[in-house]
């Protein structure tokens, strides 16, 4: 049995610090971990944010590691963790969170217009991004997030740049497990029967009473639920056929996690999708 290192990739305008609960929870579990900020954000602040430079610090960060990884993301970190994961084969698992919506369309349109709109205020919108953040964060994650420092002017280079990135296809191309999971209240989730038809070993965790910020505002169901995801990784032999090579699909999950009736899904993929029993957080 061998125990996967998981790799944690942020959101946008946060850093590696949002995943502070989370670094604690595999640390006492026993489980290595690696969190890296991002171009554009938390102490690289001042670099210039593009998806490939994005994709090659997973790709550093990953190049440390000897044996398997799991790698999971939040919003845009869930989206560039699918990327990752299909353009590599390196993952032997990913936890994709709240990025069940295609960042394609008027939607992102109207999203760039508004940061646009947002960037051009005399501070950037950090006065804004404050008050917001207070309101939708518990106190512990609020000073998490704010440890590593929230980024001003990044959202239109990430906006443009995930515009170009197809989630769909790139479920299609990951044969090893995803889960998929999302807060109850995630304006994120509105395709996400849709998403998780497309994987081949996928399951759909939703998370009772949580947003879109699902790690942060609730922190032990999510940890459970990625707990969960690296002892199944673990309990399961290494592939031998390279590193795209295909897991089964995960087992039921015990505790934390209830079956749920499962979404129609293409030919062939395996079903199981969840949702985790309301843990508080």
């Amino acid at each position: 049995m061998t125990t996967p290192t998981v790799l944690l990739v942020h959101g946008v305008r946060a850093s590696a610090t949002m995943w502070r609960a989370q670094l604690r929870a595999l640390r006492a579990a026993g489980v290595p971990a690696l969190a890296p900020d991002l171009p554009g954000h938390g102490a690289r602040a001042g670099e210039a944010f593009t998806v490939e430079r994005a994709l090659a610090t997973l790709d550093d960060a990953a190049g440390a590691v000897g044996g398997p990884v799991v790698v999971v993301g939040l919003s845009m970190g869930g989206y560039l963790a699918l990327h990752w994961a299909a353009r590599t084969g390196r993952p032997a698992a990913v936890l994709a969170a709240s990025c069940c919506t295609r960042p394609a369309g008027p939607p992102l349109w109207a999203y760039r217009r508004l940061a646009g709109a947002i960037a051009r205020l005399p501070d950037g919108g950090a006065r804004l991004g404050e008050v917001l953040a207070r309101r939708a964060l518990p106190a512990q994650a609020l000073a998490d997030v704010n440890a590593g420092g929230m980024s001003v002017g990044v959202m239109d280079a990430v906006l443009a740049g995930l515009a170009h990135i197809d989630p769909l296809a790139d479920l299609r191309a990951v044969a090893v497990p995803v889960w998929l999971v999302n807060g109850r209240w995630d304006h994120f989730r509105t395709q996400e029967r849709r998403f998780l038809r497309q994987c081949a070993a996928g399951r759909l965790v939703v998370v009772p009473g949580a947003s879109h910020l699902v790690s942060l505002v609730r922190p032990v169901a999510f940890n459970r639920v990625l707990l969960e995801l690296v002892d199944t990784v673990g309990a399961r032999p290494t592939p031998t056929a390279g590193p795209g090579a295909a897991l089964p699909a995960p087992a039921r999950a015990p505790g934390p996690v209830r079956p749920v009736s499962p979404a129609r899904r293409r030919p062939g993929a395996a079903r199981g999708a969840a949702a985790p029993r309301p843990p508080g957080r």
